[in-house]
């Protein structure tokens, strides 16, 4: 194995893939703009059609459109003459792909989508191509070679057809004002999803597993209620049952160091008042924050009427997944 030869030719590929991305920027034209429009304006969805290594890309474009606010699916075209174009309507918008123009399983059903009536956006290689003059919106992603030293297997022009169709992508994602939100929607397993859809409530202990105590209580009556509800912490309550503070891990060291009398000595008078808290409605990502910007490790949940809701602590966050 020559390892100069392979390094070589590898960064050779990168490079002409390099070089025909760039060439896009200036493909962003008057074209661009009309296809973008047409799929602005679609009530349907845009159906994406390709054959081979094309089709394998508009998998991958429908698949990047669904998920940034522009409803898309695949359709393969040679399945779209046995019984699938049934799937397009006239609401729908048509986005074909052939990097020489005339495959012809897309041209094929050419005839049958104009009779539809949707809008057919086009994006080859060859301008004068078949499908391109037949399109309502055409895009250029011609590439001067492929990166393939045979000038055969689909490189470069794949390449540049994914980057402009996520450019197309992204372009409608921002005109749409699609927000993190919104992606978080499509996406509630990954770990954007739990941070932005995942609130407080969801996550907290409630009821009997809520550790508290009264202001009344001696340290060594926290201490067990601590030790039995295992967060770390423990609320202490006032006679109308709101949160006047919490006692914590930290403040039990302290306390020790302090050779104080935990049967005797009342929590209230080495609580920390108040306490950091947030509240049931909150996203569990605003709990991560809080924690660490005031580098403790857990959080009192207070509903809007002052009483106590819930508990949690860090270990909650990392199990749901948000950190």
């Amino acid at each position: 194995m020559n390892k100069d030869a392979i390094q070589t030719l590898a960064r050779a590929v990168i490079e002409t893939q390099a070089g025909a991305v760039l060439a896009l920027l200036d493909r962003v034209d008057e074209q661009f703009l009309t296809a973008c429009g047409y799929l602005l304006e679609c009530s349907g969805r845009v159906v994406v059609i390709g054959m081979g290594k094309s089709g394998h890309i508009g998998s991958k474009i429908a698949a990047t459109m669904a998920s940034t606010g522009t409803p898309a699916f695949f359709v393969h075209p040679a399945e779209a003459s046995h019984g699938d174009l049934g799937m397009i309507k006239p609401q729908d918008v048509v986005l074909a792909l052939s990097n020489s123009g005339e495959t012809e399983e897309v041209n094929t059903i050419l005839p049958l989508l104009k009779r539809i009536g949707v809008k057919i956006v086009a994006m080859t290689g060859n301008p004068g191509s078949t499908l391109a003059e037949h399109s309502d919106a055409h895009i250029d992603v011609s590439v001067e070679k492929e990166a393939c030293p045979l000038g055969l297997a689909p490189t470069s022009s794949t390449t540049a057809t994914l980057v402009m169709g996520d450019a197309l992508a992204i372009s409608l994602l921002e005109t749409r004002g699609f927000t993190r939100e919104d992606f978080a929607m499509s996406h509630p397993a990954g770990q954007l999803g739990r941070r932005l859809l995942l609130h407080i409530q969801d996550i907290m202990h409630k009821g009997e597993n809520i550790p508290s105590v009264q202001m009344s209580a001696s340290i060594s009556e926290a201490i067990v209620e601590m030790t039995a509800k295992r967060l770390g912490m423990t609320a202490i309550l006032d006679g109308e049952g709101k949160v006047a503070g919490v006692y914590t891990d930290g403040d039990l060291r302290r306390t020790l160091d302090s050779g104080l009398d935990p049967h005797t000595t009342p929590v209230s008078e080495v609580m920390t008042a108040g306490g950091h808290c947030i509240a049931p409605d909150a996203l569990a990502m605003e709990a991560v924050q809080k924690m660490q910007a005031h580098s403790i490790q857990g959080l009192l949940v207070i509903a809007d009427n002052g009483q106590l809701a819930g508990a949690l602590n860090f270990q909650d966050l990392l199990r749901a997944g948000v950190v």
